[in-house]
């Protein structure tokens, strides 16, 4: 586990050098963009859990948030903290590791190993910086097909994800719904909302605001963006979160005293909350990285290329869906979430959904939820079933 100074040395070196598994596409593989670039070289940098079997058949694409990264299910290289979906995937878990293979990859524009801003350009030698080209949802799903072709995966079992990871599983089905049995999209939405765009342009231009980010250069000059960064982070973090849950946890509790200050220091607890979660993430994430999938995320919108007819961009898929929301998540609230589902049904598919009760808000996802674990395991199963998946039978 890195710490204090290290930690920004131990970042840069995941970058171009990852702890973990790594394919690399020279310039004869090149990815096309939506923004008219043909990608080359590229890099994947990717995890594995369990063991594909001699099918090819068990296959389970896990695709992460905003700030997540390819280590779902073991210690992160740079935290030393367990993988960030270590409820979710491992050993009789829900996706449960002894009867599938799971796969998660950093997305394309990240910082964890994938080619990304923080990536050295090998025509210059020098990160590439903001003359990285901007990617969309559908580029990364595109660059995970890559993947999955180099590992000899022709289908997945079942592709599951939440947030941005869950506009990547939307975002298989729409264009590879031959190659995914199954999907689970949890708290997310078709399209990302105008407000969700504002507060991510917030985040922006905290970040550009910041004189260290030196118009986006600050790996070459020797600088670091962090306190932009953190104030990214900070606004961003409210918005995972619900009022409930912060006032069951912090209410208007002081922080380390008895009277406030009559200051600007720290008074609360939620305030010294917060400034951790932003000083700590900028230990493990780049700025322009950040920049660069809040805009993935905001370009997001499915039924743009379907004359705005979210049911057509489904028509005729074999694809099996369950879709998931969050009673307290007003960041992707239900609503939206139940658009995809009458979308669905409007289309003929299989769909499943289940809202969760919880005051937890958006990264409930995220937390210890035996409804949210029932679920995927019911529905996992329920398709392991359908796919005739020997051998995968759930344990008594």
């Amino acid at each position: 586990m890195a710490t204090g100074l290290d930690s920004r040395a131990a970042a840069s070196t995941q970058t171009d050098d990852p702890d973990s598994q790594v394919v690399r596409f020279g310039p004869d593989a090149p990815l096309t963009l939506d923004c008219g670039v043909s990608f080359a070289p590229l890099t994947i940098a990717y995890q594995t859990y369990g063991r594909l079997d001699d099918d090819k058949a068990n296959a389970v694409l896990v695709t992460h948030a905003l700030t997540g990264d390819q280590h779902v299910a073991n210690d992160h290289p740079i935290t030393g903290k367990p993988g960030w979906w270590d409820l979710m995937v491992g050993p009789g878990k829900p996706v449960d590791t002894d009867r599938y293979f799971v796969i998660c990859a950093n997305v394309l524009g990240g910082c964890m190993g994938t080619s990304g801003p923080g990536s050295v350009d090998p025509e210059t030698g020098k990160p590439y910086g903001l003359d990285f080209p901007v990617v969309t949802i559908r580029d990364m799903v595109r660059s995970q097909a890559m993947l999955l072709d180099h590992l000899g995966i022709e289908t997945l079992f079942c592709a599951i994800g939440g947030s941005m990871g869950g506009m990547q599983v939307l975002e298989w089905a729409v264009s590879y719904p031959d190659r995914v049995f199954s999907v689970i999209p949890i708290a997310t939405a078709a399209r990302h909302t105008s407000q969700n765009i504002a507060f991510h342009e917030v985040g922006r231009q905290a970040v550009m605001a910041d004189p260290d980010w030196r118009s986006g250069r600050y790996l070459l000059e020797g600088t670091n963006p962090k306190k932009g960064l953190a104030v990214a982070r900070m606004a961003a973090h409210i918005t995972y979160l619900s009022d409930e849950a912060l006032h069951r946890k912090f209410g208007r509790n002081l922080q380390d005293r008895e009277a406030i200050t009559f200051g600007f220091d720290a008074d609360f607890q939620i305030e010294s909350y917060l400034r951790h979660q932003g000083m700590t993430f900028v230990d493990r994430f780049d700025a322009n990285a950040y920049l660069y999938l809040t805009r993935a995320m905001d370009y997001f919108d499915i039924a743009a290329d379907y004359d705005g007819q979210l049911a057509s961009a489904f028509l005729g898929t074999p694809t099996r869906f369950c879709i998931v929301s969050f009673t307290s998540d007003w960041l992707f609230p239900t609503e939206g979430n139940r658009q995809i589902v009458h979308a669905l049904n409007a289309a003929g598919a299989r769909v499943s959904f289940v809202e969760i009760e919880t005051d937890r808000g958006h990264d409930a996802f995220l937390l210890d939820e035996p409804e949210l674990f029932g679920a995927i395991r019911g529905f996992l199963d329920s398709a392991a079933r359908a796919r005739g998946l020997a051998g995968h039978e759930a344990a008594p």
